[in-house]
């Protein structure tokens, strides 16, 4: 909990969502330019050492937690998603909010590589998972409706499109509603979104349509996440509200909340100190990208 977070220098603006028609103009701007982000694999999979890094389109590198604009077409209210685990795989993936540029890197636990068992008739992870930039669960904030502290973490991502998004992409997911998972006593949401341009992103418009048009998957949601860790002798999980998705409405709420908290966070954390540490491994990163192109 008292572990300091590492970003980069430069920042990107809060998001006000009662602000959303003076912000939709610069996002709707940025949405032109197409921004576009590229993930740099560095190490093995399956190894401790195995870490993604990002690059902005000007191939400079950037925090997927602080630096990826959370809205990527406000107007819309699409949001930006980071893909840390693909559908199917076991792999449990996250950003390093520990390190300095963010990477994503494989959960260690008793110094072992931590994969998800398969959860009949499941396999791994059911749907493209990953989290919000821009968003941070305060571990010092006790939600009102859960009566638990947030779990130190962006805003969870299951994205329940067709498509299996490679780790380390960046996609633009239309927001459907939200879970409440109570892990280990923390409150940990887990927004159920679509890839904006999914075949049946049109259709779904809120939670309820995805029931209608996904008959089973919230039920499948709920269960997963209720039984995913009994396989390592743990007990199940608990849900707020009974395990029921809330609606669009509330998980852009909790959307808010979170980037609020994100912003919170990152005034608070002393700048000198992180942007030595940040500028180190920046260097560090574009001599090891030099060196490998060198190969």
């Amino acid at each position: 909990m008292g572990t300091r977070l590492l970003f980069p220098c430069a920042r990107t603006c809060f998001i006000s969502f009662r602000r959303l028609s003076a912000t939709a103009r610069l996002f709707s701007a940025r949405k032109k330019l197409k921004m576009s982000y590229v993930a740099v694999e560095r190490g093995s999979p399956n190894t401790k050492n195995y870490r993604v890094f990002f690059q902005n389109e000007s191939g400079f590198p950037i925090s997927p937690f602080h630096d990826i604009p959370l809205l990527a077409d406000a107007e819309n209210q699409i949001f930006n998603m980071v893909v840390e685990i693909p559908r199917w795989s076991n792999a449990k993936m996250e950003i390093n909010k520990e390190e300095g540029l963010n990477p994503i890197k494989q959960d260690v636990k008793n110094d072992k590589l931590r994969y998800v068992k398969n959860i009949f008739p499941h396999h791994g992870y059911i749907w493209n998972y990953g989290a919000l930039p821009q968003t941070y669960e305060d571990p010092s904030h006790v939600t009102p409706d859960t009566g638990c502290k947030g779990d130190s973490d962006p805003l969870d991502v299951c994205e329940i499109g067709f498509k299996i998004h490679p780790r380390g992409s960046v996609v633009p997911v239309k927001v459907l509603g939200v879970m409440c998972l109570i892990d280990e006593g923390e409150t940990d949401w887990k927004i159920i979104a679509i890839d904006a341009s999914d075949p049946l992103a049109p259709l779904l418009n809120d939670v309820q349509d995805v029931e209608s048009q996904c008959p089973g998957l919230l039920r499948a949601t709920y269960e997963w996440f209720k039984y995913y860790k009994v396989p390592d002798g743990k007990p199940e999980n608990k849900f707020a509200f009974d395990g029921e998705a809330k609606n669009r409405d509330y998980a852009l709420k909790v959307i808010q909340e979170t980037n609020e908290q994100w912003q919170k966070l990152i005034n608070s954390t002393g700048d000198s100190a992180i942007s030595r540490l940040v500028l180190f491994s920046i260097l560090s990163y574009m001599i090891q990208t030099l060196l490998q192109k060198r190969r």
